[in-house]
């Protein structure tokens, strides 16, 4: 009997994959570890899942994996100092009904560092709670695309109650929110791209944090920024968000933020405000979108300057009534592309006359919000028509110092124009003259 119990624990032994740790024997590694040691990976699988209750660092080699046993999170930090660097992390609980929403890596304390990671079969990716001062950079999210993207999963990377971190360099496809934030202050965010998602950044009451230099692309909103202030939006790009209602950016109940050097391209809407005020949206391109910037009557006191406008099918569009914003700074306005062609006589860039832009394409709006899905139809193009005939259109906006745009035609044609009209002119009135 005992030769035979010995004989399948053998064969158990042989088919054991060999490139997976036993059980546990991970978390024994680091809790035999002492304070700010370094332990370091091999090329093979890890069993977690594991929790860090101590300053550790842990350095996997390519392909090193950390796989989570489907009840919880993968990794829980519990202390200051951890740096997790190079590992594939993967397979966290999916469980809704619990009272936590588990991630590849809960981070519970301040002043850690994850980089180089890749983060996927995870609720959320990484879950910032109450942590302060950490860093993320370089790591890798991938959501179940396609696979109930908005119910069935979390976001790549969730910043609750949360300052001072430094999330930067970071690649997020197919999560519910690429990076969600609620009551998170002072964060830096820099040269993170983010695609097929719900929203590339959804941001609730959080207040003096910087966006610089991301990309939001391909999701169904870009940015989705609601109830906060003071914060900065300088050089990140805002393209090819195109579902029935997308946006670029969208500033809801949000106010004094200021949005600088975007571009925003191939959106339903490049810029899209609501119930927010005294903003400053300045030096912006917006470039082939379906509208421009669309602002509600809600919202008043916004300053808009030195934006470029091109191509746009509509370059503004004012939604519920009128409201009271400023389209120019010490005498500067912005560059409105061809459809408004300039007279600059005096050669400082600033046209010699207000440019106004009226439309009808608001009451539409107002009325029906399919609007949205026709509004690349000719039968738009129509309507603006009729209604600009029947002298039914309202003045989006007016432009007191519009800007000479780059693409239309230096100042001199002009000039050399009106002295050949002149002469011209004057030549067949002396004509008529001498005939008579």
């Amino acid at each position: 009997m005992k030769k035979g119990l010995l004989v399948v624990f053998m064969m158990l032994l042989l088919f054991f994959p060999k490139n997976i740790e036993a059980g546990g024997e991970l978390q024994g590694i680091i809790d035999q570890t002492p304070p700010h040691g370094i332990v370091e990976l091999s090329k093979k699988v890890y069993e977690g899942n594991i929790t860090i209750d101590k300053p550790i660092t842990i350095i996997g080699v390519d392909s090193t994996v950390i796989r989570g046993d489907g009840t919880g999170n993968v990794i829980t930090i519990n202390t200051e100092e951890v740096h997790l660097e190079n590992l594939q992390i993967e397979n966290s609980s999916f469980d809704r009904g619990s009272g936590e929403e588990y991630s590849g890596i809960k981070v519970n304390e301040g002043r850690n560092t994850l980089r180089n990671l890749h983060i996927s079969q995870a609720y959320h990716g990484i879950y910032l709670s109450q942590a302060h001062g950490n860093v993320i950079e370089q790591v890798t999210i991938f959501g179940q695309k396609g696979k109930e993207t908005v119910a069935g999963q979390g976001n790549g990377i969730q910043v609750y109650y949360s300052n001072d971190n430094e999330i930067t360099s970071n690649y997020i496809e197919g999560t519910r929110d690429g990076i969600y934030f609620e009551y998170a202050n002072k964060n830096t965010l820099t040269n993170n791209e983010i695609s097929h998602t719900r929203y590339g950044l959804h941001y609730m009451y959080s207040e003096d944090n910087v966006f610089r230099g991301n990309t939001f692309a391909f999701n169904i909103g870009g940015a989705a920024v609601m109830g906060s202030r003071r914060n900065e939006f300088t050089n990140n790009d805002f393209s090819m968000n195109q579902s029935s209602r997308s946006f670029g950016l969208l500033l809801q109940a949000s106010s004094d933020n200021v949005v600088i050097g975007n571009h925003f391209s191939n959106n339903k809407r490049g810029l899209l405000v609501e119930q927010s005020h005294h903003n400053n949206i300045s030096e912006n391109a917006f470039i082939q979108n379906n509208i421009g910037i669309e602002i509600w009557a809600s919202s008043t006191e916004q300053t808009l300057t030195e934006n470029q406008f091109y191509k746009n099918q509509s370059p503004v569009i004012q939604v519920g009534g009128h409201s009271e914003n400023h389209w120019s700074v010490n005498g500067r306005g912005n560059d409105w592309g061809n459809s408004f062609p300039l007279l600059d006589l005096n050669q400082d860039g600033i046209g010699d006359f207000p440019v106004s832009y009226y439309s009808s394409l608001h009451q539409l709006i107002e009325n029906n919000e399919l609007t949205y899905f026709m509004i690349n139809s000719p039968s738009i193009v129509v309507y603006e028509k009729m209604n600009q005939w029947m002298n039914n259109q309202r003045a989006m906006f007016q432009d007191d110092f519009p800007l000479q745009t780059r693409t239309s035609l230096p100042l001199m044609p002009y000039s050399i124009a009106l002295v050949i009209v002149g002469g011209f002119v004057i030549g067949i009135y002396k004509r008529r003259r001498e005939a008579g």
